[in-house]
């Protein structure tokens, strides 16, 4: 049980210095100001401070900047919250009541309450600082204690002043088959906002994820960087407003869009958590507690190792049947693989599922396609040796299906208008805001596990937005409320799976990579980084990504060229150390492989084995960016006790007289030996540091010749040059 400690902060005989509030985590810090009767301030955020320095923080000249900003005073400022009163009052002034902590097992959680100065509307900003990671979260708890219900306008988790100077904004964006594309950018004066109106995924476009380089154009190893996730599964926005202050101020919170949330009285209103991290080691450094923190505290099974898998979409797309299923599983064990799954297209009695127009919903067997059922692909997948995962859409459904035939009231769909169709011209999003909706699909989940308790992995797909605004359950006035209580009802499904089935895995797959974000991670193993699969797309894709996502969550798949989405062809070879630098998969059809490719992907999928640990639960440090136009990107993850690790290398373009840098590493322990060996070889000799030492000093200070070519024969040249080397310290 949590141990709860509530310790009043403020005495009668206290100084001034009582008033701050210290919120920290092994290496940063979040420094407050909450004297009762005044409002909360934020003074500092980074590095701890050393006591002498806290005391004397204030003469420094940090200014205070008010830590939840609430709308009516000041208007010309952005606001944290905005509130309308039961009376019509549009404004609101937080004082600090008190200051609460508590202990939890790994976490030390400080709650300061705020009250209105005229009305009983109270808002508690909460601050949750990991011991063991360094993380802070934090949150609010709005409460409405006035007779009358009051409405809430705008309800951010959390709110952070950066000091202007040469500070740059790096986020990721992208859109569909091209997801989580780096950007980088100069803040300026002006507005800068960040945000997602999809309803059902939000990570297609733009992310709500950001980092701050406070010390110019942003460096991977070196430099001050504060980063941000909003932890949240729907629509979001994150706003940094610089006007002719000494501050960039940023907000992050739900999309107050047409969202508007009517508050009852004595109802609480929970934002979502805001993480927030500090680094002076760059933006490899603030990823890095980022992972750390996600696999620990936030991703499902953050700490147990992914399977290989083989999934059948690509290989065979809705053509699905028994002995092809069957043969995709022997290939696959054959191959050293651990999982099968069965994608789209096993489902629909009256409407059968042959192409993306029909049958979502109607989750029972194709018995023309699979005629002894799940059970006995189940019973298959066991006697190859491997496990058994499958493909399901729960959050949709199709006008052709019997479960709109009979439930058409279950989908979004606003008043007296047509339903807006996605996908295949029929595809519809069922409401989730209705108890029905949910108990509907946590019966999805329930009947096949229960029916077949073997299957080992679930992809759990999204392939449509929200498109129209109407929910036919929630009340006329409370029309505003459906993209919340879409997300809740989503909460409230996951949680139900998750109570009755802990060990299942469970990939987010959003019409690719539409839910990766830390909002859905902790009832998901990992998510589906982009349906586009073409190796060279996805080196872009996966830095990104990397970002602020570790790579055991990353699904990362070996693919058939010439690429299912650019047709593009690209060598297996390149395929392969691309798709084994995040978690390894295939997404191929292994009857159309030569022997020499089966056995290419055989000897990679044992030597990913060897390195999955150093890779699934590795530090990061990126190298060269392939966005800074250097022709090649290079990354590297490394053991905590800097005993092993693993170094990627991919050249992007062939030029002839190409001279690409000598890539220093990073990571290592300078005054140990690592022996270098090279995985997924194919030249016929070795490189000339095959089975040789050196210093971590010296790898970090000069680095290894890498070759522009792979030294083949000659009928096997192409443009595509990849290397994964493997450092083992003595």
């Amino acid at each position: 049980m949590k141990r709860i400690i509530t310790s009043f902060v403020f005495i009668a005989a206290a100084v001034a210095a009582a008033a701050q509030i210290r919120v920290s985590a092994p290496d940063i810090e979040m420094i407050l100001k909450a004297e009762p009767g005044s409002e909360l301030q934020i003074l500092y955020f980074g590095n701890r401070l050393s006591d002498l320095d806290l005391t004397n923080l204030e003469a420094a000249g940090v200014p205070g900047h008010n830590a939840y900003p609430a709308y009516g005073f000041w208007c010309a400022s952005e606001a944290s919250l905005g509130v309308t009163h039961s009376d019509g009052n549009l404004s609101t002034v937080l004082r600090v009541e008190g200051v609460t902590t508590e202990d939890e097992p790994s976490a030390k959680v400080t709650r300061i309450r705020l009250k209105d100065t005229v009305y009983p509307l109270y808002v508690t900003v909460c601050y949750r600082a990991y011991q063991d990671v360094n993380m802070i979260e934090t949150w609010t708890e709005i409460e409405n204690l006035e007779k009358k219900p009051v409405t809430l306008t705008r309800f951010d988790s959390g709110y952070l002043p950066i000091r202007v100077g040469d500070v740059w904004l790096s986020h990721i964006h992208g859109t569909w088959a091209a997801e989580g594309l780096l950007v980088q950018e100069p803040l300026d004066r002006g507005m800068r906002v960040i945000k997602n109106k999809d309803g059902s995924r939000n990570s297609h476009t733009d992310h709500a994820e950001v980092m701050f380089s406070l010390d110019g154009k942003p460096q991977e190893n070196a430099g001050r960087v504060v980063g941000a996730a909003l932890c949240y599964s729907g629509n979001y926005e994150l706003r940094i407003d610089t006007k002719d202050t000494d501050y960039h101020e940023f907000y992050a919170g739900i999309n107050p869009d047409n969202s508007a949330y009517k508050l009852e009285s004595k109802e609480i209103f929970k934002t979502p958590e805001l993480a927030v991290t500090f680094s002076d080691e760059g933006l490899s450094g603030a990823s890095r507690n980022f992972h750390k923190w996600g696999r620990k505290y936030k991703l499902a099974h953050g700490d147990k190792e992914r399977k290989i898998l083989l999934n059948s979409w690509e290989g065979v797309y809705f053509d699905i049947n028994e002995p092809g299923m069957d043969q995709m599983m022997g290939d696959i064990a054959s191959m050293g693989g651990e999982l099968f799954v069965m994608d789209d297209g096993w489902f629909g009695v009256k409407y059968p599922r042959l192409t993306d127009n029909c049958a979502l919903g109607d989750w029972q067997v194709d018995r023309n396609k699979l005629p002894n059922g799940i059970g006995w692909l189940v019973q298959q997948a066991h006697k190859h040796g491997i496990k058994f995962g499958i493909w399901i859409e729960p959050e949709m459904t199709n006008t052709t299906s019997e479960l709109y035939e009979k439930h058409p009231d279950w989908v979004i769909k606003a008043p007296e208008r047509e339903v807006v169709k996605g996908r295949g011209g029929t595809q519809l999003v069922l409401d989730l805001a209705n108890p029905k909706v949910q108990d509907f699909i946590f019966d999805i989940v329930d009947d096949l596990l229960t029916e077949n308790p073997e299957i080992d992995y679930i992809k759990w797909d999204a392939n449509m937005p929200i498109s129209n605004h109407g929910s036919q359950y929630l009340p006329k006035d409370k029309q505003s409320h459906m993209y919340i209580e879409y997300h809740r009802g989503f909460a409230k499904v996951c949680d139900r799976i998750r109570a009755k089935y802990p060990d299942i895995t469970i990939q987010a797959c959003a019409s690719g990579g539409g839910r990766a974000n830390w909002g859905v991670l902790p009832w998901f193993d990992e998510f589906w980084v982009s349906d586009n699969t073409d190796a060279l797309q996805r080196v872009y894709m996966q830095w990104g990504t990397s970002y602020f996502f570790p790579a055991i969550a990353m699904a990362s798949h070996i693919s058939a060229t010439p690429n299912h989405t650019v047709f593009r062809t690209t060598s297996l070879k390149y395929r392969i150390d691309v798709a084994m630098s995040g978690r390894l998969g295939m997404e191929i059809q292994p009857k159309n492989m030569t022997e020499e490719e089966k056995a290419l992907c055989r000897n990679a999928i044992t030597e990913y084995k060897k390195i999955r640990p150093v890779v699934q639960f590795g530090d990061l440090y990126r190298l060269v960016s392939p966005y800074d136009g250097r022709n090649m990107a290079s990354l590297m993850y490394v053991t905590p006790e800097k005993s092993e690790a693993v170094f990627y290398w991919w050249k992007l373009e062939t030029f002839y007289d190409d001279h690409l840098p000598r890539v220093k590493m990073a990571g290592l322990d300078p005054e140990k030996r690592y022996t270098v060996y090279e995985l997924n070889r194919i030249d016929n000799v070795e490189l000339p540091y095959e089975g040789k030492s050196y210093s971590g000093r010296f790898l970090m200070e000069n680095g290894l010749e890498i070759p522009l070519k792979h030294k083949v024969d000659y009928h096997k040249q192409d443009d595509w040059s990849s290397r994964v080397l493997y450092l083992k310290a003595e």
